[in-house]
């Protein structure tokens, strides 16, 4: 399964307006969700128009205006949000459940390439479908505060951006290894 650029843009937006809302924060313009991702303004501005439309962020006017959750984080599966933008979690059409394609194979019930695909499918799916966008969020902060990093939209965080890109052994660290760091925080003794 490869992520399209649209569905990670989309995840790294709503992973930011999750994490405003965490600090306090009521909206999020989209210059500055652009900027903070390093993301081309106008293709992020029309990804926020799709997620509006599907009821995910609402949009605010005024001085305090922008873009924020129109539902909570947690009720917002990963999983969900990238069949959403990117349709199928499935590497080929013919494995997919949600936009099945009938491939060219002259056997698809006894296909090894289409049954690989489908437990491929699944274990994508089983661990997309298991997160949500608060556990993502409170992962990515807590990271952030382990490591001395300023959360975006921080008050008080430094305006500019960093060229600095951390390249050391937590730089490296998957979701589940962030998942484990936070049990251990909250529960010493496991």
């Amino acid at each position: 399964m490869r992520l399209s650029k649209k569905a990670e843009y989309a995840l790294r937006a709503l992973i930011h307006l999750g994490i405003a809302t965490e600090l306090g924060r009521p909206s999020v313009g989209g210059a500055e969700l652009a900027d903070a991702n390093r993301l081309p303004l106008k293709y992020v501005e029309r990804i926020l128009q799709e997620l509006r439309t599907a009821g995910i962020v609402e949009t605010r006017r005024g001085k305090l205006g922008g873009y924020s959750l129109a539902v909570p984080a947690a009720s917002l599966r990963i999983g969900d949000l990238v069949r959403l933008v990117d349709g199928r979690l499935a590497p080929i059409g013919c494995a997919s459940e949600s936009a099945y394609q009938r491939c060219t194979c002259p056997d698809e019930a006894h296909c090894g390439l289409r049954m690989l695909m489908i437990d491929v499918r699944n274990s994508v799916a089983r661990i997309l479908d298991r997160y949500n966008l608060a556990q993502v969020v409170e992962v990515t902060l807590s990271k952030m505060r382990r490591d001395g990093v300023s959360p975006p939209f921080a008050a008080g965080a430094a305006k500019e951006k960093s060229d600095v890109v951390h390249h050391n052994a937590s730089a490296a660290d998957g979701f589940l290894a962030g998942l484990s760091g936070m049990v251990e925080a909250f529960f010493p003794e496991i």
